[in-house]
């Protein structure tokens, strides 16, 4: 990472180009999250995972573009708490980074039930919530003592995994050319067991595929053409990470035609098993378990550097959130809170642990479109006037697609993300006195050194 120094102030080179930026989101996604996240989408759409992924990846392209709008109107900016402070008001940005916390909160707990999932299928003998306290147990420890390993392992994991995908999607052409689907090839787009309803609620855990794609604007500096860049690069990489998403899920729909598994969670490694034996499921899998082991490592991280930030902003208490250890320079507290969190994983499946994952990240994605109707106003105000349709149709629609996922998630995830923002809404109150003076700030892109430590 290059940088320049102009007088006192430092700043980053703008040298990365587009298909860098793209390339980055793609590599905070995880393209092969899709492999992961197939049997259950296609259990939940009635055995139609690519038209479930198709409405997704629209859902996503609005937030997209309303993010892209974002990045422009507030350059190197980066985030829904930030837009929802600058564009609306400072409680309601207080919210979303609320909201935001409960994505980063529990994140790793959905990545360290993934790497159990692939520990089991790997060695069934041993139960999924023993491999579930092993994966907790590595990644904890690694990051309280501050290892820097996450960022280089996942960069090179990124091309292994995009090698492997393409791999798998040749031996499910290959395995087609000699068996042939057992459906006609329509039927993995609709079928008789498939419904409206059925799709919009899979396509609501889907867009957990996709979680991460708005890590691109936090880019802006490093970009070349800045925030048009950056602006394109949001969009290139949901449409990238949708087409790939899209096109996997229907070769495997073609190969598990349907919506029933033995196990749903693991259907992911019963398909490699079948198109490339057991030997190739094997090999991959374990690919698959340094992957997930080297993710929920940054993950972690991440999530506990959002409390250190929150708690050193106030807008946790510092006394308990704030706090580095002395011996390792690492929130440890806060990532023992993740841990403990992870832990609760044992009594939920798959489903359930994206379906309330995403309810922070709907809500998110409509305050996004919201500002930037707001943005319209301010600018309409000051004499300017944006086109109507992008600034004002388009991100309606978002608004409307986003809160319609959220209605769309199971009872418990809704019901976990009421709780969630209840208490948000209650500690605002007890921070602002009763609504009335602005919410602390959390200031994200301060004090790197240390925040960089806290993340190592």
């Amino acid at each position: 990472m290059n940088s320049e120094t102009t007088g006192n102030n430092m700043r980053l080179k703008g040298d990365l180009s587009l298909f860098s930026v793209v390339l980055f989101g793609l590599a905070y996604i995880s393209p092969g999250i899709v492999v992961t996240m197939f049997g259950v989408v296609a259990a939940t759409s009635g055995g139609v995972a690519p038209t479930a992924f198709a409405v997704a990846t629209l859902a996503m392209l609005l937030t997209g573009l309303s993010y892209a709008k974002m990045a422009r109107a507030v350059p190197g900016a980066g985030s829904v708490y930030t837009y929802a402070r600058k564009m609306l008001d400072s409680r309601i940005g207080f919210l979303s980074g609320w909201a935001m916390l409960l994505d980063y909160f529990f994140i790793p707990m959905v990545g360290w039930l993934i790497t159990a999932i692939y520990f089991n299928a790997q060695f069934p003998a041993i139960p999924k919530w023993v491999w579930l306290i092993v994966s907790v147990g590595i990644t904890t420890a690694i990051n309280v003592f501050g290892m820097k390993l996450a960022d280089r392992v996942n960069k090179v994991l990124m091309f292994i995994a995009l090698g492997s995908l393409v791999l798998f999607a040749t031996l499910c052409v290959v395995f087609l050319g000699k068996h042939g689907s057992s459906a006609p090839v329509t039927d993995a787009l609709w079928n008789s067991g498939t419904s409206i309803g059925a799709v919009t609620a899979a396509a609501a855990i889907a867009a957990y595929s996709f979680l991460g794609f708005d890590a691109v604007s936090t880019l802006g500096e490093e970009a070349r053409g800045g925030a048009r860049t950056i602006g394109r690069g949001i969009i290139g990489c949901v449409i990238a990470a949708g087409a790939i998403f899209i096109v996997l899920s229907f070769v495997m729909q073609l190969v598990h035609p349907g919506a029933t598994f033995v196990d749903v969670d693991a259907a992911a490694y019963h398909l490699k098993v079948l198109v490339g034996g057991e030997t190739y499921a094997e090999m991959i899998n374990f690919v698959t378990i340094a992957g997930s082991i080297a993710s929920c490592i940054a993950l972690q991280a991440s999530a506990a550097r959002l409390m250190y930030v929150m708690g050193r902003d106030g807008a946790l208490p510092k006394a308990v959130f704030g706090k580095l250890s002395g011996k390792t320079g690492t929130p440890v507290l806060n990532l023992l809170l993740t841990a403990a969190a992870g832990v609760i994983a044992m009594k939920l499946d798959l489903t359930t642990a994206t379906s309330f994952i995403n309810f922070g990240a709907f809500l998110g994605f409509a305050l996004v479109n919201v500002c930037v109707i707001a943005h319209l106003v301010r600018e309409r105000r000051d004499g300017r006037t944006p086109n109507l349709f992008s600034f004002l149709v388009m991100p309606a629609i978002g608004v409307g697609v986003s809160l319609y996922l959220l209605t769309r998630l199971d009872d418990v995830a809704l019901q976990i993300g009421g709780v969630w923002l209840a208490i948000g809404v209650v500690y605002l109150a007890v921070l602002t006195k009763g609504f009335r003076r602005p919410a602390p700030e959390m200031t994200f892109d301060d004090d790197t050194a240390v925040t960089d430590r806290a993340t190592a």
